[in-house]
């Protein structure tokens, strides 16, 4: 009877995590989403630079998940992050804003999320993940649904703005890799984007003459580090205590689906018939993957 109950226990606890985690990267996921939106709003319409843009997002981040570590926490006093976490942060950030200058969305999403793709399955690959062959499938599945979706954006992008990209996808694989098994996510990327603020100040400086910004930029900015960014972080770290790193980097590939699902609700970009197929193959693609059991 004792046996049974804690098994039954065990369940109800297995659930309630997978429920949690499952929550934390959906809401994490459209964050993602929503960022996207916010930069291509700012980007697209010239209305700031994309070093100011990246930097403002940076501060607004620390200023915004300092609040929140103060009022959860009671006193920031504790430095749990990393230098290097910070850094590709920064990294991460200042190369997907300055590849954007030159790249198209189709494009630079593409070279982006397979840098991602790559950085996150050879670490789970190294680390001893093991995916069932129908797992490989849903994940081919899940990519050629995402080729398919930015194939008709895809433009052939200079040396220097892909490389820019794929180093932005690169950082971005590894920040999210070192963000599994954080015991306070709140606490660690507070202290992360508050380490990056000092390191964008040389490169604000050395390009200070080329630096544009109007009030609509400059929020969207703050919009995009203080809530997409910061607390979308913050989420995506407490969803990595549970995501191993394969899945995590699949789990990605729907963050183009609910971005273009975004734009046409709220950028009234078109809703083609090229979208909804190519949806419906990233979706379940990435849905078989992440559903399926590990050996």
């Amino acid at each position: 009877m004792r046996t049974s109950t804690i098994a039954i226990s065990h369940v109800s606890i297995s659930h309630i995590n997978w429920l949690k985690t499952f929550v934390y990267t959906t809401v994490a996921l459209i964050a993602f989403a929503a960022n996207s939106i916010l930069c291509r709003s700012a980007l697209g319409t010239s209305s700031i630079d994309p070093l100011s843009f990246a930097t403002i997002r940076i501060v607004s981040g620390a200023f915004s998940i300092g609040i929140i570590g103060g009022m959860i926490k009671g006193n920031l006093s504790k430095h749990p992050g990393n230098w290097f976490s910070a850094f590709t942060l920064t990294l991460y950030a200042t190369c997907f804003s300055l590849a954007y200058m030159s790249l198209s969305a189709g494009t630079g999403a593409l070279i982006l999320f397979g840098a991602v793709q790559v950085t996150m399955f050879i670490w789970g690959l190294w680390k001893g993940e093991r995916p069932r062959i129908f797992q490989w499938g849903g994940f081919l599945v899940a990519l050629a649904g995402f080729a398919y979706l930015m194939l008709p954006k895809i433009e052939t992008p200079s040396l220097s703005s892909a490389l820019l990209m794929a180093l932005s996808g690169i950082s971005w694989g590894i920040y999210s890799i070192r963000g599994g098994g954080v015991e306070d996510p709140v606490a660690v990327t507070g202290d992360n984007f508050l380490r990056a603020v000092p390191m964008l100040i040389p490169i604000n400086l050395l390009v200070f003459n080329h630096l544009n910004m109007s009030l609509s930029g400059a929020m969207l900015a703050i919009l995009s580090g203080a809530v997409t960014s910061g607390v979308g972080y913050v989420i995506w770290y407490e969803a990595l205590k549970e995501l191993a790193p394969t899945r995590a980097a699949v789990s990605q590939l729907f963050v183009p689906v609910i971005t273009a699902m975004g734009g046409a609700v709220f950028l009234y970009e078109q809703l083609t018939m090229h979208l909804i197929v190519s949806a419906l193959m990233i979706i379940s693609g990435a849905g078989s993957y992440l559903i399926g059991k590990k050996r």
